[in-house]
């Protein structure tokens, strides 16, 4: 009997498996999902006139405020309680759009459709 020799091979899927770019385009609902989330909780905290001082509140205010900067001043906002925050609702349909051009990026550019095959 000659010696028995196990060899450990790793196989890494080829950089188009329908499971990498399935997991890809997951990440990046995710991450833009969490973002939409936080708008809309801005949207109505301003809309029901919430404490600023407030610490929750203040905190999403301090963390959407980047995502909204680039919408400010496109309409005029009326003065006035409750605000209705029309910078908030675009940058929420931006974002929106953003996450579907980039999840349909990576599927183009993969060339892979669907769900992963079990």
């Amino acid at each position: 009997m000659t010696g028995d020799r196990t060899t450990n091979v790793t196989v890494r899927p080829p950089a188009g498996d329908p499971s990498s770019v399935w997991t890809a385009t997951r990440v990046i609902t995710l991450v833009f999902t969490v973002i939409e989330v936080l708008l809309l909780i801005r949207f109505v905290l301003k809309l029901l006139a919430a404490n600023a001082d407030q610490a929750l509140v203040s905190l999403i205010y301090g963390v959407t405020d980047p995502l909204i900067a680039p919408f400010r001043g496109i309409f005029a906002q009326p003065s006035g309680t409750p605000v209705v925050e029309i910078a908030t609702l675009l940058a929420i349909v931006f974002f929106v759009l953003l996450a579907a051009l980039i999840v349909a990026v990576v599927r183009a550019t993969t060339g892979r459709r669907g769900e992963p095959t079990p």
